[in-house]
């Protein structure tokens, strides 16, 4: 403790790709089973079923992160040594961080099933826009600006935006800190969760929720 909410919190975000295959399954269901008509049909309006769609997602994101927080909370109090109550929950922002950028990846992921109907093409456009984020930092870095305002910009763009809600851990940790300083080099980094990044992806949810909820208005089922 506290280091572990941080560490445990970064790794098990990696893995978000396999529940997100859910949602979006989930929606490629709906539409190729035509359930999703058959709920409009028996009465459930179209918001309400895009209010369905995103407790699901609520759902998803909370129940992970009580479970990151249960593994965590077991392993800290077998191999910490600190057992005060101060310092066991501090660093908690780590776990709202971890909700949050799960909740905005999972919107995304449900408009993306809204928007192409099958979960393959889905998937596949949610890499493809991975590699279009990668592909503009990288541009934005040769052709525009220097490092600091490049990050400052790209981290308006969805998955950078999540993916800066937590930094990595790993060099926090005492023996990469002990080796920095032999070496001649310094790690001095802000670790901890800024309040501006949540902004930034709660506002993205509301768009993704949004987003979802206008194209399901317009479309014709």
């Amino acid at each position: 403790f506290p280091y572990i909410w941080h560490f445990n919190t970064f790794i098990t975000a990696m893995f978000k790709l396999f529940l997100a295959i859910v949602i979006v399954s989930m929606m490629a269901n709906e539409y190729s089973n035509k359930t999703i008509k058959q709920n409009l049909i028996d009465g459930l309006s179209k918001k309400e079923f895009i209010a369905s769609k995103f407790l699901t997602v609520i759902s998803f994101a909370f129940v992970s992160t009580v479970f990151v927080f249960l593994v965590s909370m077991i392993l800290g109090l077998i191999y910490s040594d600190y057992n005060e109550l101060s310092i066991i929950f501090s660093d908690m922002e780590f776990l709202l961080a971890f909700f949050v950028k799960l909740v905005g990846f999972f919107s995304f992921c449900l408009f993306l099933g809204i928007l192409v109907k099958r979960s393959a093409f889905a998937l596949g456009f949610l890499i493809l826009w991975q590699i279009f984020e990668g592909f503009t930092r990288g541009m934005i870095r040769w052709k525009l600006f220097d490092e600091s305002t490049t990050d400052a910009i790209m981290g308006f763009f969805p998955l950078n935006a999540m993916w800066n809600l937590i930094d990595e851990p790993f060099s926090r940790l005492g023996a990469v800190q002990t080796v920095a300083d032999q070496i001649g080099e310094k790690i001095d980094l802000d670790y901890y969760v800024e309040f501006g990044e949540v902004i930034i992806v709660l506002a993205w949810i509301v768009i993704f929720v949004y987003l979802s909820y206008a194209l399901l208005k317009k479309r014709d089922l």
